[in-house]
């Protein structure tokens, strides 16, 4: 498997997310080729503020692995992430991130601010915009569902 074949894994997380009424966010963690952890947006159906995709893959992942340093694995993860799925993402170990969309409003890993390139004790590489149309379509298909009322927005009312 490549970069491609995880970012359409973390695509198809995605999508079951938005399926659920989530924001369609999708995650994978992979170390040597395999993937060791998943994770979609779930905030709205747990009705918890961690619920977030990388949160979840690196949960299942740190699980899969026996332990909490991610050292040899990789993200791909379906928009930009947070501060605190960034903060997450430096506190694992994880060598390198790669991600879809951009996220101008909260995006952690260069949009507002890079979080990666602050003195903390591990720094991961990082690659914005792998597959960045289909990322940024499938938020954009999804808000705008919520916009014609064919989809309920993630805070449980029509838009």
């Amino acid at each position: 498997m490549n970069d491609a074949d995880f970012m359409r894994e973390a695509i198809t997380l995605a999508r079951l997310a938005a399926e659920d009424g989530e924001t369609p966010v999708g995650a994978v963690v992979v170390k040597n080729g395999e993937i060791v952890g998943r994770g979609r947006n779930r905030r709205e159906v747990s009705k918890n503020a961690l619920a977030h995709a990388e949160l979840e893959a690196v949960e299942e992942a740190c699980r899969t692995l026996g332990g909490w340093r991610l050292l040899e694995c990789e993200m791909f993860v379906t928009l930009e992430p947070c501060p605190m799925c960034a903060g997450a993402i430096i506190n694992s170990r994880i060598r390198r991130l790669v991600f879809g969309a951009y996220d101008k409003k909260s995006g952690s890993c260069g949009s507002v601010v890079d979080l990666f390139s602050l003195p903390y004790n591990h720094s991961p590489q990082k690659e914005g915009g792998f597959m960045e149309n289909e990322c940024s379509e499938l938020l954009k298909s999804f808000f705008a569902d919520v916009r014609r009322g064919i989809k309920k927005a993630p805070d449980g009312r029509n838009k």
